[in-house]
């Protein structure tokens, strides 16, 4: 048997953040009876109701009445491998322009394997220089963290509050950038209740953003897949929603309002790229490099969700509307529970946490570290699971955080968790 020398392989191989998701199914397969705050995965109850036949078969007949073709052909579209750049751009685009009003043409959509697939395709097309830098929010989505350390991708943090990223240090970043030789490319961000981080940036924040991305020749790289967990009435526009220069790659995913495991995602990428033919949206050099990826999004995937939507009258708002319902019902549960059962009088002063106003995920911040020790006390001596921070900081900052999410759990869940949560933390933290 060879053996290899693990100096030998890839230097992201040794980031933490690419074993994130790993330890924390082998922590919670090794304490089953563990009530979990830790995934950030939808509610199953969502997947008792899926009838994937009858959404296949409703995309069958949009291709047989509204596209013209004839039974055969539609089936073995299915079955075929497929245009890497997907089979349901057009439905994709119509639910973008009807509920978000951001008006793409078919070509600039690329229907991806996931979000996760959509940002390693973008990250990919746009880095070409080691001089070429990645800003992020920090704290940052581990699964966007690890795509750009996959493809050696030199990555600064800007510190996100409550009410966005902080666009000073971002400019900042920018400077510092340009007296190294170098430049900030593009910067990520997901703007509404982002994982894990929670806030929400503020209609202002994201006018500033434009203008600075303008100012500084950046592209920027959202992702709002929490956007649809805002309260009614309190919607605002995603960035793509007012970007009136081209400024914003727009990266979505149906695992949230349809299920996860579809795998089914997109990006929109209008940017043009001037050629000697006059021109092309990014979206085609995206599905270039997919095509030597994963050649294709599965058809039978990509059916299932392009019925879905079109059974929900070609609407994503209408398609997450009862799924929104049920995660805001999820936070007020949590939120109240840790104020019943965390009391700051009764717990060290130093714990905290944040109060989002949508998505799944709250932050606690302890007087000690939330390292994996602590975890496996919880987990083991108290019964409850939570999520460490430090994998989804640059610098350290979220050493003494821990995540709740409360997307895969019922109320009475959430009441025992905090429960069992307040037993840990008044015992195992001392003032």
């Amino acid at each position: 048997m060879v053996l290899l020398n693990e100096g030998t392989l890839h230097a992201s191989l040794a980031e933490p953040v690419l074993g994130s998701i790993g330890f924390l199914n082998e922590v919670m397969s090794q304490y089953p009876d563990a009530i979990s705050f830790a995934p950030g995965a939808p509610h199953p109850v969502f997947f008792d109701e899926l009838d994937v036949e009858r959404y296949i078969a409703r995309f069958l007949d949009h291709l047989t009445n509204d596209r013209g073709l004839d039974r055969t052909r539609a089936r073995k579209l299915l079955f075929e491998y497929g245009p890497s750049q997907g089979l349901i751009n057009g439905i994709v685009g119509d639910a973008l322009r009807r509920d978000h009003g951001i008006d793409a043409p078919d070509e600039a959509i690329v229907v991806t394997v996931g979000a996760q697939e959509g940002m390693l395709l973008t990250l990919r097309a746009l880095f070409r220089s080691p001089d070429d830098v990645l800003a992020v929010a920090n704290p940052c989505f581990a699964g966007f963290l690890g795509a750009a350390r996959l493809l050696d991708i030199p990555v600064v943090g800007v510190d996100e509050s409550a009410a966005g990223i902080d666009l000073d240090l971002l400019e900042e970043r920018c400077r510092a950038a340009r007296q190294a030789g170098r430049r900030v490319r593009a910067c990520y961000v997901a703007p509404d209740f982002a994982n894990p981080g929670g806030g929400r940036m503020s209609l202002e924040c994201r006018h500033r953003l434009l203008r600075l991305a303008d100012r500084e020749d950046l592209l920027i790289l959202e992702d709002n897949v929490y956007g649809f967990t805002a309260s009614p009435g309190t919607g605002l526009p995603y960035l793509k929603t007012l970007d009136n220069d081209g400024r914003v790659v727009h990266i979505g995913t149906f695992a949230k309002v349809c299920f996860p495991g579809a795998r089914v995602g997109y990006v929109v990428a209008d940017q043009e790229i001037a050629d000697r033919r006059g021109g092309r949206p990014l979206a085609h050099d995206l599905a270039a490099i997919k095509s030597m990826v994963t050649v294709n999004t599965s058809p039978l995937s990509q059916a299932v969700i392009g019925g879905m939507l079109l059974d929900h009258g070609g609407s994503l708002a209408a398609l997450g509307r009862r799924k929104a319902e049920l995660y805001q019902r999820n936070l007020a549960c949590l939120l109240d529970a840790l104020d019943r059962h965390l009391p700051a009088h009764d717990l060290h002063p130093g714990i905290r946490w944040t109060r989002p106003e949508g998505g799944f995920f709250v932050r606690v911040r302890l007087p000690v570290p939330a390292d994996v020790d602590l975890l496996k006390t919880s987990a083991a001596k108290y019964g409850v699971l939570w999520t460490p921070m430090s994998q989804f900081y640059l610098d350290g900052a979220g050493d003494s955080q821990l995540r709740l999410s409360c997307s895969y759990l019922d109320p009475p869940q959430i009441e025992t968790g905090v429960r069992r949560l307040a037993e840990f933390l008044s015992e195992e933290i001392r003032p």
